[in-house]
């Protein structure tokens, strides 16, 4: 078995490939998973597009495969309706087929939009994922979800649609600017908080982006594995794939504070979690302490421990979470560093006791 590969069993099953080089690599490995697909549609963004985007069609090429490249605006205010049309009417301006497929290259921002749009274009197409920041190699680019956001709040317009195959480069990191690499690990901390202590322990013992590079391909393969499982286990988000929320549902709240451009989704997830580890603290669910080890593993990283947030946004953020049902909501909480425990409660409830912390 080559262990730079994963393999993921929900929708057909597909692979995640973690290589040095893999841009290089892409037209045969895209020509092995899709051997019918004669023409690619490559969504990238303004960023990305001059970093990467030759070397990838030029891999594309050289299997002979007809490549039309649309380039979003970088930033997650392409993460919309109207952008989302403007990928429709390109797609169906160039000809699509259901033979072709779409190539999302860059990060969670490309791979979410150009996911929905081969999602519902035709029906349907395939689609292959090229994450190039560590956020989307580490949580978005694998598990099929796709999203838009809304006036009301992140994500809320989407569907599920796996990747027929995920490239994953970790050289394309490099070229990350700090905020963004460390935006990344908020996710990839994430993981340890509800899935694996001794991978938090990892990670605290590596508190620079140096260290932390010198085991990427470490990194990357630990997040990915583990969110393997619990996709296979729970493709469609309904029970197990909930714990990969843990942070987020505060985290949005950030974000909406913010305006969306204040904080990076990492950054808000970073808070988020310490949030949710002092409210499971205050619930008598998470063990005392979690949040300080959540805070000395984020703060010499440069992550945010605590965001202002008005309490409007809180109650916003917690009444179009997509983990309620009628009057309650399903909080991702733990019990101690690397075991999770979700906890249905009334809205009601959680938002005063929110209110409490907050006035506290």
């Amino acid at each position: 078995m080559d262990t730079k590969i994963l393999h993921v069993d929900a929708g057909a099953g597909y692979d995640i490939v973690i290589e040095p080089d893999v841009l290089d690599a892409a037209g045969e490995r895209i020509k092995e998973a899709l051997p019918k697909a004669k023409r690619l549609f490559l969504v990238t963004d303004s960023n990305v597009s001059p970093l990467y985007g030759p070397r990838l069609v030029a891999s594309l090429e050289k299997l002979s495969f007809e490549v039309h490249t649309h380039v979003i605006p970088a930033g997650e205010t392409s993460k919309s309706a109207a952008e989302l049309v403007r990928l429709w009417e390109w797609m169906t301006a160039h000809g699509i087929t259901r033979t072709d497929a779409v190539v999302a290259l860059g990060g969670g921002v490309v791979g979410d939009l150009a996911g929905f749009a081969a999602s519902t274009v035709l029906r349907g197409v395939d689609t292959v994922q090229v994450p190039t920041t560590l956020l989307s190699q580490v949580d978005s680019s694998v598990g099929g979800k796709t999203a838009i956001d809304l006036p009301a709040g992140k994500n809320l317009a989407g569907a599920f649609c796996q990747p027929k195959l995920v490239l994953m480069d970790p050289n394309t990191l490099s070229t990350l600017p700090d905020a963004e690499f460390m935006s990344g690990m908020a996710e990839v901390i994430k993981y340890g908080c509800i899935w694996d202590r001794d991978f938090f322990d990892f990670l605290a013992a590596r508190p620079t982006r140096a260290a932390l590079m010198a085991d990427i391909a470490h990194i990357l393969r630990v997040c990915c594995d583990i969110k393997r499982l619990v996709v296979s286990q729970d493709e469609r988000d309904t029970g197990l794939r909930m714990i990969l929320n843990f942070g987020h549902t505060l985290g949005h709240a950030y974000e909406l504070a913010g305006k969306y451009e204040t904080w990076t989704h990492g950054q808000a997830v970073a808070a988020g979690m310490v949030t949710a580890a002092r409210l499971g603290e205050t619930l008598a669910v998470t063990e005392a302490g979690a949040a300080e080890r959540i805070m000395a593993v984020l703060t010499p990283l440069g992550l945010p421990t605590h965001i202002p947030c008005d309490f409007a946004c809180m109650e916003k953020a917690v009444g179009v979470d997509k983990k309620s049902a009628g009057d309650s909501v399903t909080l991702i909480l733990l019990e101690k560093i690397g075991v999770v425990r979700p906890l249905t409660l009334p809205k009601a409830e959680v938002l005063d006791t929110l209110r409490r912390m907050t006035e506290a």
